[in-house]
């Protein structure tokens, strides 16, 4: 005689019906059991674990937010102005790191949040519709199969996000920083993942892909530095005209107007260059961000009035013309004599 197939009503993992089996020992209440008391704890556990994890992810990125509003090092510009100063004034530039950072942070956070929100539903749901029967053998295919046409179709968009996202890290250069990014420069207005928006000094508003840009040239991050090549005359005594432009740099230095845009002593790098047209001296200045070139106006108007005074000569081009006259032509011959 043919042993009969019997059919385990249970699978394996199904611990609620594995146990309705035991103490009823009917397969049918076993199964429901399983439907009405098993499938729903595990949905519920389910979701119950994603919230945790989402918590104590949140909760991690929060601590790390914090650090890094915080920041790791003290703004050394504005301690080296007070210091040399001699003053407890507020430095504004204090306040406009500390903003930037605090923003900065901020904005990696929110965006940490999201990925891992954003992981989590895609996780635990696959894992929940795994539990109430749905084949995801087809759907997880067919993810890959969207990602890898989403990942050909707009590589473009993902490169500008990436670049976004490592810009923002490494704080490139972040609202109200004068930047050269090779096609277009200016004052940044507006930053996101995706495109940077520049207002150049003609106020022409430019918007730039993340992903388009190469190279950042930061002219504003931190502290800057005025530097000026002043042309004199070759008979100009060079050592006097260090002295003279010493003496105005550090005039302008010790002007209670400047005293907080002129973070250092300035200095006189001596002579740069003999040019057919003069001897050029290099003076230079570090300066506050963004005060670089209102620095090097007034330094101008300064040294020009100075050298008026000193006497200094400021060359010019000069160029030699030669007026050439042409003889008189001679009189022809058999003309009228007088």
């Amino acid at each position: 005689m043919l042993p009969t197939a019997t059919t385990e009503p249970c699978e394996a993992g199904e611990t609620v019906c594995d146990l309705a089996l035991q103490l009823t020992d009917n397969s049918t209440v076993a199964q429901v059991a399983d439907v009405l008391i098993g499938a729903p704890m595990a949905l519920v556990g389910l979701v119950l674990l994603a919230f945790v994890a989402r918590w104590v992810a949140h909760r991690l990125v929060d601590r790390i937010v914090k650090r890094a509003e915080a920041g790791v090092l003290p703004d050394a510009v504005g301690r080296l102005s007070k210091v040399r100063r001699g003053t407890h004034a507020p430095v504004t530039h204090d306040v406009v790191t500390s903003t930037r950072r605090v923003q900065r942070a901020k904005t990696i956070g929110s965006l940490l949040k999201n990925i891992i929100t954003g992981i989590l539903i895609a996780v635990f749901g696959t894992m929940i519709l795994s539990e109430i029967g749905v084949n995801i053998a087809p759907l997880i295919a067919s993810a890959g199969i969207i990602g890898l046409a989403l990942g050909f179709g707009a590589q473009s968009l993902v490169k500008d996000f990436l670049s976004g996202i490592f810009m923002i890290l490494e704080d490139q250069y972040g609202v109200g920083d004068v930047i050269d990014v090779g096609e277009a420069s200016g004052t940044v207005e507006a930053v996101s993942l995706r495109i940077t928006r520049l207002r150049d000094v003609n106020g022409t508003v430019w918007y730039v892909p993340n992903g388009e840009i190469m190279r950042v040239g930061n002219m504003s991050q931190n502290w800057a530095r005025t530097v000026l090549d002043i042309n004199v005359s070759y008979g100009e005594d060079l050592a006097r005209v260090r002295r003279v432009l010493q003496d105005v740099a550090h005039d302008l230095w010790e002007d209670d107007d400047y005293k907080f845009l002129v973070i250092e002593e300035p200095e006189v790098w001596g002579v740069e260059s003999l040019g057919i047209d003069g001897v050029t001296v290099r003076v230079t200045l570090k300066t506050a961000p963004l005060e670089q070139w209102a620095i090097a106006r007034e330094m101008r108007q300064r040294i020009k009035s100075r050298f008026d005074v000193e006497g200094i000569e400021i060359p010019l081009p000069q160029r030699v013309v030669w007026n050439r006259q042409e003889p008189a032509a001679p009189a022809e011959a058999g003309a009228d004599q007088p």
